[in-house]
């Protein structure tokens, strides 16, 4: 079974035809999720009490972070099929999926910044939630330094894998830096879905971007991957046959 799976539903061949015919319902589901999000929360949703507009940049600062944390976690998760079962897939989907998750860190500490400099009177702080989040941005970079300086493929792979799994011991202590230690950085608004701590109102917009964020990750992770193929696979015999049709 495992067998059958590597050569069909995991094999670079499979994923190509797959996600090309995935690729424009995504962009479709990702347009409505972020024009849902966007215009509901930064002009429907009513002023928080206590921050007023400037609550709004939660809109992207939240789902940055979910999906920087995400990213990672797939990426170790792709890690193991790399370094276990050898799965050619998993190790496209990790190289390709490294960018992709710095651009998300990255503009989540950027928007960090921008709200925690009306409301902590401050940049920057070295507050165990951003200070977590800075490393995973460092982890990001590392992986796709490593990325860039091994050029056998088999090492670059195995490489990349090995820190990709190290660096996932990083992602609890993200989630949970804000209850283990005080911590200027608010705690967790949504991870009780049962009885999230913030209005429909206000939540509703909020999970509209997450999927937004999660889709565009999606969309651009099946562009890169694709190509990818097109480079790992160039001397087969159905690449030839995809680039002269």
């Amino acid at each position: 079974m495992w067998d059958w799976l590597k050569q069909n539903g995991l094999s670079p061949k499979s994923f190509y035809r797959t996600s090309g015919l995935c690729l424009p319902w995504l962009t479709v589901l990702f347009l409505g999720c972020a024009g849902f999000g966007l215009i509901d929360g930064l002009y429907i949703a009513p002023a928080d009490y206590q921050q007023g507009d400037g609550f709004r940049i939660m809109y992207v600062h939240v789902p940055s972070a979910f999906a920087a944390m995400a990213v990672y976690f797939a990426m170790a998760i792709c890690a193991v099929l790399t370094l276990v079962w050898r799965v050619k897939l998993a190790a496209v989907c990790m190289s390709c999926s490294a960018p992709i998750g710095a651009s998300f860190t990255f503009l989540a500490l950027v928007t960090g910044s921008i709200w925690g400099k009306p409301m902590w009177g401050t940049w920057w702080i070295w507050d165990a939630r951003l200070t977590s989040v800075l490393i995973l941005f460092f982890l990001y970079m590392g992986f796709i330094a490593l990325q860039s300086i091994l050029a056998e493929q088999h090492y670059r792979d195995r490489a990349c894998a090995l820190i990709a799994l190290v660096g996932v011991i990083n992602l609890p202590i993200i989630h949970y830096s804000v209850i283990w230690w005080n911590t200027l950085h608010q705690g967790p608004s949504i991870s009780q879905l049962a009885k999230p701590a913030i209005a429909p109102s206000m939540l509703y917009p909020l999970l509209a971007m997450i999927a937004a964020f999660f889709l565009f990750y999606l969309s651009v992770l099946f562009m890169r991957m694709r190509n990818q193929i097109l480079l790992r696979e160039k001397h087969t015999h159905w690449v030839r046959e995809v680039v002269l049709s």
